[in-house]
């Protein structure tokens, strides 16, 4: 099995970082997002989640609430992106393999961000001196949960992470940060769109095919 420990301290991780371990994701770059518009914690296409850490999500920086749940915290936001639609789809909707197009009004936003991304590499070895390996993309959320913070605490000046989707065959997968990152979602999206929208049938047909995912119509 995969190592993925406890993070080390925060002097060790501000030790590890090497040039080689950030990868600068250009603002020509397109990156896309599938959100809820209608649910209890309402989303909305600019603007980062303050609410976590939710259980699913996987590098959620949040500290939990007293009762150890999520929480909102102003000062602490996260959002998570593909670099396709494909990637998207598979991680928002990995737990029933099934896309809804209709409840809590899921949407999709493909932007660029307005300036280029620095995001800490962690398909690379940086995990491996860190003391943990690439199960840091497929381990308890509840663990990386905590990388998470400890990562965002150790290089503030970071936008977020780079990763492995464990869903689209490790196709990347990038998460950031706010307020690191907060400057960086453009002040209009190059497309946005509910998922219902008669443009996506047959792109999100052909991507549940070959996930093997139901799409619901």
């Amino acid at each position: 099995m995969a190592r993925l420990p406890l993070p080390p301290d925060h002097a060790t991780l501000r030790q590890l970082l090497r040039g080689e371990d950030v990868i600068v994701v250009s603002d020509t770059t397109r990156i896309s997002r599938i959100f809820t518009a209608r649910s209890t914690h309402s989303q909305f296409w600019n603007a980062f989640r303050t609410f976590g850490p939710l259980p699913h999500a996987r590098f959620d920086p949040h500290e939990p609430g007293p009762d150890g749940g999520p929480s909102t915290n102003p000062n602490v936001g996260v959002l998570y992106f593909g670099l396709s639609v494909r990637t998207s789809v598979a991680e928002v909707f990995q737990t029933t393999s099934t896309v809804d197009r209709v409840t809590k009004g899921p949407h999709l936003v493909v932007l660029r961000p307005q300036r280029p991304l620095r995001l800490l590499d962690l398909t690379g070895l940086w995990p491996t001196r860190a003391g943990a390996s690439q199960g840091i993309s497929t381990g308890p959320k509840s663990t990386t949960h905590l990388w998470a913070r400890a990562i965002r605490s150790a290089y503030p000046d970071l936008d977020g992470l780079w990763y492995r989707s464990s869903m689209d065959s490790g196709e990347p997968a990038l998460c950031l940060w706010a307020p690191q990152a907060a400057d960086t979602l453009p002040g209009q999206p190059d497309f946005l769109a509910p998922l219902n929208h008669p443009g996506l049938d047959v792109p999100l047909g052909r991507i549940c095919e070959q996930l093997g995912y139901v799409l619901l119509t």
